[in-house]
């Protein structure tokens, strides 16, 4: 039947034309048909593979806020107290500055429901104080101010009984020379009169009134003497005495200024004490703002961390999470460190988001449905913790706008769209492992891309 043996051919005895299974697949020109449809099939997958296919790194990310001021922050309190009242609710839509929680004191320092007024007459009598010691420092200045006057009067005084007494010591000494001049008279005409006397040329009573003379002109001299030592001891007297005077004052003085001092010593420590008797009451009238705890700017809350009433809350504890109003959206995605120089601010980017149907090509962007373009607006310079590079796509302004029912927080698949190469030179980088081309673009586009990009990110703000 196979035709394969040298025995008799039995082929004449099958009549084919009555078995189904000859009319099944025996046709006229069926070979020449399957060749037909080989060729074509070959020739269609051989044109296939030069058809251009664009390169491009596929990575996930979430949707987030381009300005840290504009995500998701949580609202912690700045003291310790015990919640006391709530004013809003999981969504609520609140504006910069509405009351979200009041919060009562739960420290014994601050429970005085007077503080602030005693604090405030503690601050009255410590500036009293000041007051006196400056009225006490301006009285010692007026007493020193006395006392250096007073000195120089006393001073001149005594200067004056100086010179008074070397005037009279000048007058005795001259008293003195002409008494002892008078003496030494008095003793020559005594001699000769004894001399004239033993001659009897002058009689006794001559002599004895000569004795009489020099005998007053021995106590005169004496006296001038007595009289000349008691103004040379005026004018130790006067020295010391000036002396006295300047080393009493300079005590007086002294002694003065040292009360100055420790009065000025005291008011600038009553100074210091006012200054944080002051500091405290600010702080004190600060913290007595912190028992409402408000919204930092307009947003919607999104969860409460701290429940019920009566909850004590530390210093620093989380309260409510806030997602705020506006915000601008942004990709957040991280790339591996082999794609990283493929990568430039600027570069173009494919988005499927979560929610959102899309039919993707991701070798052809032209012909995919559902995809929204983004533009790459940072890199970092440092690696993150899960050992990938972090990068920021933001809308592209030269596309679809991206749609408005996005969320801080959506799933985002982006495709990183990088050089046009043939399909048959991407499968034989597939299949030897090899990385994308690296390409830069043109210069001239990309600059003007984020020069349009930089106005627009200006005009949002």
């Amino acid at each position: 039947m196979l035709d394969i043996s040298h025995n008799e051919n039995i082929q004449h005895r099958v009549k084919e034309g009555e078995l189904k299974s000859f009319k099944q697949i025996t046709h006229p020109g069926s070979y020449r048909s399957v060749k037909r449809w080989l060729l074509g099939i070959f020739f269609i997958l051989l044109c296939f593979l030069f058809l251009p296919w664009t390169q491009n790194i596929r990575n996930k990310g979430q949707l987030t806020s381009l300005d840290p001021d504009q995500r998701p922050q949580v609202i912690n309190s700045v003291i310790a107290g015990q919640v006391s009242r709530w004013f809003v609710q999981e969504g609520d839509f609140v504006k910069a500055g509405d009351t979200i929680m009041y919060i009562t004191e739960i420290k014994d320092d601050y429970f005085d429901p007077n503080l602030l007024e005693n604090v405030e007459q503690q601050i009255k009598a410590k500036e009293s104080s000041v007051m006196s010691y400056m009225e006490k420092v301006k009285a010692l200045d007026n007493q020193i101010d006395a006392l250096l006057k007073n000195k120089d009067l006393k001073i001149q005084q005594a200067q004056n009984k100086l010179k008074q007494a070397y005037l009279k010591v000048k007058s005795d000494s001259i008293e003195y020379e002409a008494a002892r001049n008078n003496l030494v008279v008095a003793q020559d005409q005594i001699k000769r009169f004894e001399e004239l006397f033993l001659k009897d040329l002058v009689s006794k009573t001559e002599l004895e009134g000569r004795k009489v003379t020099l005998q007053n002109a021995t106590a005169k001299s004496i006296d001038a003497e007595n009289k000349l030592l008691i103004s040379k001891n005026e004018i130790l007297i006067a020295r010391t005495e000036l002396n006295t005077i300047d080393n009493d004052f300079r005590d007086k003085i002294a002694k003065a200024e040292s009360e100055k001092f420790a009065s000025l010593s005291a008011m600038y420590d009553s100074e210091a004490q006012v200054t944080k008797l002051q500091n405290t009451y600010v702080n004190y009238d600060r913290r007595s703002g912190f028992y409402y705890i408000t919204a930092p700017q307009d947003g919607y809350i999104t969860q409460a961390v701290m429940t019920g009433i009566g909850e004590t809350i530390k210093e620093g504890d989380p309260i409510v999470s806030i997602m705020p109003a506006n915000y601008t959206l942004a990709v957040e995605m991280y790339v591996d460190p082999m794609d990283l120089p493929l990568i430039k601010v600027g570069q173009r980017v494919r988005f499927i988001f979560d929610g959102w149907p899309a039919f993707v090509f991701s070798g052809w962007p032209n012909a995919s449905f559902g995809t929204f373009g983004g533009k790459v607006y940072a890199i970092d310079n440092f690696i993150d913790t899960n050992g990938k590079y972090r990068m920021l796509v933001i809308p592209d302004p030269g596309d679809l706008p991206w749609p408005t029912g996005l969320r801080v927080g959506t799933g985002a698949d982006g495709i990183a769209l990088l050089k046009d190469v043939p399909i048959w030179y991407e499968l034989w980088r597939q299949f030897n492992g090899f990385p994308p081309d690296y390409y830069t673009g043109n210069r001239a586009d990309m600059e003007a891309t984020n020069k349009k990009m930089d106005d627009k990110m200006k005009e949002k703000k």
